[in-house]
Order: C-alpha cells, then structure tokens, then sequence
C-alpha cells in the first residue's frame, strides 16, 4: 500500500531527515534557520541580496541575535548552507517564507516579495512538502494568496502538499529570549498541515501553541502589535497632556506600575520604531474594508505615533528658544541614538530618521551618534540620508552642538560625560533622570 504523502513528510520531519528551505535570511530568517539547523534538521537559506551570501560564507553573522560562533558551528556541522539559487527549493521539505511585507505610500499591504516568493516555491513545488508563511500579514493571505499560488501548479493543498503559517515573535535586543524559547504559534490548512508544523516546529522550538486556522494565526500576530501600538499611542498622548499639566508623566507611570493588578506599563517615546508595530496594525487596517467596519482605535494610534517625532521637535525648538535664545534654524543638533530600540542595530522604521528629516526642514543642522550604527544605510523613505556617518562623544564635539537630542537610550553611552559637557540636552526616554543625573539644562520631551 502507497504511503501518503502527508505520512511520507511526517516520517521525515520526525526522524530529522526532512531538509528545510528559509527564504529570507533576515532578523527572522536566520535566527529561525539556526534555530532549525541545531534541532537536527538541514537547512538551506535563500536570499536574493548577494551580500550576505559573501557575508556567510565567511561565517560572519550580519544579525544580533546570531553569533558567529553559532554560525559557524552549524556550518561546520554541515546543517547549514546558504544560496541566492532558487532552484534548490526543490530539494527542501520544508519550505518557510520569511521575507518582507511592507506597506505601500497610501498604507496598503505590499504583498509583492510574498507573491514573487510563491511564484518562485510554485515553480519547483512537488508532493510531500510543507509551505509555511511567517511573514506578517492580514488574515486570509496565506490560504486566499500563498496556497492559491501554489495550487495553480494543479497539485492540491491537504493531499499533494500542506500549507501553514506561523507568525514570527523575534525581538531584536531580548537578551531573555529568542527563537527557540520563544511559544510558537501554528497553524495548517486542514489537520493534516496542522499536525506537520507542529511535528516540525515543535522539534525546533521549547513550546507550540495550535490555533484553528491559517486566519485565527495570522490574527494573533495583529493582535499582539496593535495592542502595543495602542497602548504607546495612549502612553504617548498621555505626555503630551500632563506636560501641558506640569506632570511628569514618567513619575506617573513608575507610581502606576506599582499596582500588582490591572495595569501594565508602556512608555512614551519621540515615535514609534521597528518593522511590526508601525506597520502590522494597518494590515488589518486595510482588511477591514472588505467588511465595512473602520478600525478608529488602530488609526488613531497611528495618528499620535505619528505625530511624536515632530512634537518632539516642536519641544526642542521651544527649549532652544527659552534655554540658549536661539532659534532651530540657526541651531546644530546632535541626535543620540539612530536604531529604533535600545542596545541593538535595527533602525527599521526608526523615528530618529524622521527627527533628522524634521530639524533640517525647520533649517537645523542634524548630526548622530549610535554605538551600534555607524553609517546610515540605504532606505525607502530616507535616501537623502544614506551615508552620514556617526560622530564620536568627545567633550569638544558634544560642546560643539547647541543641543543633544536623546532619541534612543543605548547603554553603551557615558550619559555622565554627556551631561558635563552638552550644552542643552532634551531627553525623550527619562534617561538622565532614571540615573540620577537630572540638571536644569536636561529637558524632557
């Protein structure tokens, strides 16, 4: 009796002797790819961006939370190999599709790095193969568009091959946790799909966490960011009113926080940085359309987070006007902090980038400083940008400007030197007073 292909697959993922692709080996792909690698499997990464290619082949990680070391260890061991040649998809059991979902100018899902994906999974798509999405996106793509793709090669999802979807969790920085220890939500098209990502998942990660369908899975990843994108929002407007009150909101929220019930902190800051939370909330934004529903909460948010980076800039002016008598136009700024977040090197979707653009459309002068970035790469929406380099703190340069802008709070800067030397310092995260360092010219914005 012929063995089925879905009992062919799952004999293999449960003995390691399925080979997995991951198509993007970015800040979810190669993390997951190590993590995969070292539970047994063999691992093939895909990448167009020939860079990195050059990049691994010299065992030189390009991402935080992989180590070289890590790297090399799965190289040697042979689990993990890399190429920019889609052909070999054909030889992978496991297919993962980890690359971009940005949104467009008019913030409409770009699904087009998903469906060229597709195309390219559909173009050496066999029976016995597992096609998973763990890109972001709104409920319904990976069964209205992904599979569809797929099925257009006339093999059939739930008996040729199996689609699931598995919304990536990584957070760049977390020193607590990372790919492998991270709850993995699964889900399949049908039982069958479904008992195969969590055979695969669940021999690569300490915990899976089944949901119903490829939609209830792609919603929990919405849920999880529009929730915090709110609750910044709101931690956001908060500042904004009680500055207007004489408040310190900071105070407020620390005293808050001590309630051991019915409250979590977030914290306000100059905008809203990284690839999720921006972005991930108006996926279903837009999806909500086809139903005539608005989403008021969700686009209000966005509205404030929005608005942060040149409120802040509003309060540096303000504070260059009372404090030194100058106005921004004649002003240099120094912007500490380019990555989104602290202690890492994301500046995906920064707001230190949009403060920058904001004081010299108000005619400033704008440099920065990051540990962890030395040159601004290219972007999007930030061309004019790409290749300023970071200054160096010395006390002769940190004197030099009119005034230090705190946008990111990285550990890896001497905020005691800082404050001997700045002139004028307008901190957006309560940096200085959090070290005891207040002073009449540290400004909260």
């Amino acid at each position: 009796m012929a063995i089925s292909p879905f009992d062919t697959l799952l004999q293999k993922i449960e003995t390691r002797a399925a080979r997995a692709g991951i198509i993007g080996l970015g800040y979810v792909g190669l993390p997951l790819a190590m993590a995969v690698a070292r539970s047994g499997f063999a691992v093939t990464g895909f990448d167009i961006d020939a860079s990195k290619m050059v990049a691994l082949d010299a065992r030189r990680s390009y991402i935080d939370a992989v180590s070289d070391a890590a790297l090399s260890a799965e190289i040697d061991a042979g689990r993990f190999k890399a190429t920019t040649d889609f052909a070999g998809l054909g030889e992978c059991d496991v297919i993962i599709i980890c690359v971009p979902t940005p949104l467009t100018k008019h913030r409409d899902p770009d699904l087009s790095f998903v469906e060229a994906t597709s195309r390219s999974i559909a173009a050496h798509l066999r029976p016995c193969q597992l096609v998973v999405l763990e890109s972001t996106t709104y409920p319904g793509t990976t069964d209205d568009v992904v599979k569809v793709i797929l099925e257009g090669t006339g093999l059939k999802s739930g008996s040729d091959f199996f689609v699931g979807f598995s919304p990536e969790r990584e957070d760049p920085g977390n020193q607590h946790y990372h790919t492998a220890t991270i709850p993995k939500v699964v889900a399949g098209d049908g039982p069958e799909a479904l008992a195969l990502m969590k055979a695969f998942y669940g021999a690569a990660v300490s915990s899976v966490v089944p949901v119903s369908s490829n939609a209830t899975a792609e919603a929990v990843k919405l849920t999880e960011n529009i929730f915090r994108s709110v609750n910044i929002a709101l931690v956001n407007e908060l500042k904004t009113v009680y500055a207007a009150m004489g408040i310190d909101v900071w105070e407020v929220i620390d005293a808050a926080k001590t309630k051991p019930f019915g409250y979590m902190p977030f914290y306000p800051g100059p905008g809203l940085g990284g690839h999720c939370i921006p972005i991930d909330p108006f996926y279903l934004t837009w999806k909500s359309r086809e139903y005539d529903l608005t989403t008021r909460f969700i686009e209000l948010a966005g509205e404030i987070n929005s608005a942060m980076p040149r409120y802040v800039v509003g309060k540096l002016a303000e504070a260059l006007d009372i404090r030194a008598g100058k106005a921004l136009s004649r002003s240099s700024v120094l912007v500490l902090g380019l990555a989104y977040k602290k202690n890492v090197a994301d500046i995906r979707e920064s707001p230190s980038l949009r403060l920058i653009e904001i004081i010299e459309e108000r005619g400033g002068h704008a440099d920065y400083h990051d540990p962890f970035v030395a040159e601004i790469p290219p972007t999007r929406e930030y061309q004019a940008l790409k290749g300023r380099k970071s200054v160096t703190l010395t006390p002769d340069t940190i004197a030099g400007y009119d005034a230090v802008l705190v946008a990111t709070d990285h550990d890896r800067v001497d905020y005691v030197a800082l404050a001997k030397s700045a002139a004028l310092i307008v901190d957006t995260r309560n940096v200085f007073n959090r070290l005891g360092l207040s002073a009449d010219h540290v400004i909260k914005a």
